[in-house]
């Protein structure tokens, strides 16, 4: 089983990024999936998360209407775009995903860095 992360980087202030994460070795499509991040010195935090259906989204308050958490069932991918950037955002975003009623995260992705800077 394997979450392989992609599309993060370095960009300006009002910027976008969309970050990727590949399942291999589990149905994503089966899975409760969620974005975290960790910034430097600070613990790590829950950005984003949708259930199997789509049916129940969260979005934490310091993202809500410019972070979007979406999956592609057919290519086994889930994504997270980021609209409206601000240097705040700049962590280590990592993607993870859990079966159904389970109370933590059973996979995590490797995390790719985002750096919000002019």
């Amino acid at each position: 089983v394997q979450l392989v992360e992609s599309g993060g980087g370095l960009v300006q202030p009002g910027g976008s990024l969309r970050l990727s994460c590949k399942a291999s070795g589990l149905p994503l499509d089966s899975y409760t999936i969620g974005w975290f991040r960790q910034a430097p010195g600070k613990e790590r935090e829950g950005v984003s998360c949708s259930t199997v259906s789509g049916a129940f989204i969260y979005y934490a308050d310091s993202v809500k209407g410019r972070f979007t958490i979406s999956r592609d069932n057919a290519m086994n991918t889930m994504y997270l775009q980021m609209d409206s950037l601000k240097r705040e955002d700049t962590a280590v975003y990592y993607c993870a995903a859990k079966r159904r009623g389970r109370p933590e995260y059973d996979y995590w992705g490797q995390g790719t860095q985002v750096t919000v800077s002019s």
